[in-house]
């Protein structure tokens, strides 16, 4: 039997948990101020503590320090229902145990909680001093997670690979971590290793000195060692020429560049970041991509949702940009009516963040009298326009990806809903059998071999879909 501390003003939620504490045997005290739950807790040392952020008087991740205080390393819950960054970043660096959003469900609180009290007095992190960070919204549970990963991960000098789709958000997710990190005081090196082109990307990545190349007039210093001290973010690094990895995983591992053209090794010391939206482990099979520079690159992956994956977030960063486009005449702040949010949680947002923040822009300049509706904002991207279509058909787990979104949205409608098993079917199964007919050049027999049917079923699917075998 373990104590828990709960400290909450909500009555509703210090009955609901001290319920819960005690469905498992524990013993549970309550107390509504941080004041209360430190003399508690000197008096009778809890083994774990779920503290809600918001108390009033002293807050809850000031609290968490008097605690360490008075009674050593204890695993502290954190609860919270204004879940930003800063909120998560403060309260890890503080040492909390684990951060939940509100509003919770007891499901989650019950596997957290039995974790912490199988692992109390073994966690003791330190605290760090907070820094304002702006860019990342969101107040979904997907997001969340996005924040505790960043949160986790800022405080180590880990190698970090954001992925997710284009637009998402991984750059500002890259900058948050050198923020909050301790080489925030260190230089910020972004290199989007697309914008380079293949003859130049060593020197630019390695440095140059004078006379190494024709054009070389004078040496170089590189992003590498351009990053010394700090963190370097490589965007698109599924783009880094297959003969130039092999000498990037050697400069990783032994903390020196060697510039194009010297003979002599320049000591640096970075952290690295970095972000892609292509699948690597595809590459990686097709040997486009070395796998022990994806192991060396890759010790924490953060995913980045797409927005349609966090449609709760969408009117938080519509309104999170128009407080950016103020108008510049006549200093008027635009607001958004019911319709045009609407809209906007419709649209499917390929583009991601990115699209979400030109369209915004792109109605607030349309709009008069301060009030955008829904004709103000541009045409929707279509995912052929971002050429989508041909990158998502690349392997099996985006054609899963797909079909997931394609699920999700069906359920969404009750009518949709019905029948969407035949529906998948009906999507899936003709464009298949076509393939396996042409491959066959229209014989039935060795296409029903192939797709594993028997020669009758799949010459019955072929009329059910009115599929011409020529």
């Amino acid at each position: 039997m373990s104590k828990l501390l709960i400290v909450d003003d909500e009555e509703s939620i210090c009955w609901g948990l001290s319920q819960l504490g005690e469905s498992h045997g524990h013993e549970v005290m309550m107390a509504s101020t941080a004041e209360q739950a430190l003399s508690l807790a000197e008096k009778d040392r809890p083994d774990v503590v779920v503290m809600d952020v918001r108390l009033p008087g002293m807050d809850g991740l000031t609290a968490m320090q008097g605690l360490y205080e008075r009674i050593g390393p204890v695993p502290v819950i954190v609860i919270t229902a204004y879940g930003d960054l800063q909120t998560a970043v403060e309260a890890v660096r503080n040492g909390a145990f684990d951060y939940i959003v509100k509003p919770f469900d007891l499901a989650q609180m019950e596997q957290v909680l039995e974790k912490a009290v199988k692992e109390a007095g073994r966690e003791e992190l330190q605290p760090g001093e907070p820094r304002q960070l702006e860019g990342l919204v969101g107040s979904t549970p997907e997001m969340q997670q996005v924040f505790k990963s960043i949160a986790l991960v800022a405080a180590s000098d880990a190698s970090v690979m954001l992925t997710g789709e284009s637009g998402t958000g991984k750059e500002v997710a890259a900058q948050a971590i050198h923020r909050f990190s301790d080489r925030a005081s260190g230089p910020f090196v972004a290199v989007n290793i697309a914008s380079l082109s293949e003859s130049l990307a060593e020197s630019e990545l390695f440095g140059h000195v004078p006379g190494a190349f024709t054009g070389a007039e004078s040496g170089r210093m590189g992003f590498l060692e351009q990053a010394n001290g700090g963190t370097l973010f490589l965007d698109e690094v599924a783009d880094i020429p297959l003969s130039i990895q092999i000498k990037l995983l050697r400069a990783l591992e032994e903390g020196e560049v060697l510039p194009v053209g010297s003979t002599q090794r320049v000591k640096t010391n970075f952290r690295v970041i970095t972000a892609s939206h292509r699948n690597l482990e595809s590459l990686i099979k097709r040997g486009k991509f070395r796998h022990d520079l994806y192991f060396r690159l890759c010790t924490f992956e953060i995913d980045i949702p797409p927005l349609r994956k966090r449609v709760g977030d969408i009117r938080l960063l519509a309104e999170f940009f128009l407080e950016r486009f103020v108008d510049r005449q006549t200093g008027m702040q635009h607001r958004l009516t019911a319709e045009t949010i609407a809209e906007l949680e419709r649209r499917p947002w390929y583009g991601n963040v990115r699209e979400l923040r030109n369209a915004i822009e792109h109605a607030a300049l349309r709009a008069r009298g301060g009030t955008i509706l829904p004709e103000d904002l541009p045409a929707p991207v279509s995912q052929s326009f971002l050429g989508l279509e041909e990158s998502q058909a690349g392997s099996d787990a985006e054609i899963n990806e797909l079909l997931k979104q394609w699920a999700e949205q069906q359920l969404r409608d009750p009518e949709s809903a019905a029948g969407i098993y035949e529906k998948l079917l009906t999507l899936v199964e003709p464009p298949v059998m076509e393939v396996a007919l042409e491959k066959f050049h229209g014989q039935c027999a060795p296409a029903a071999r192939c797709l594993g049917l028997h020669r009758t079923t799949l010459s019955k699917k072929l009329k059910q879909y009115d599929i011409e075998n020529s």
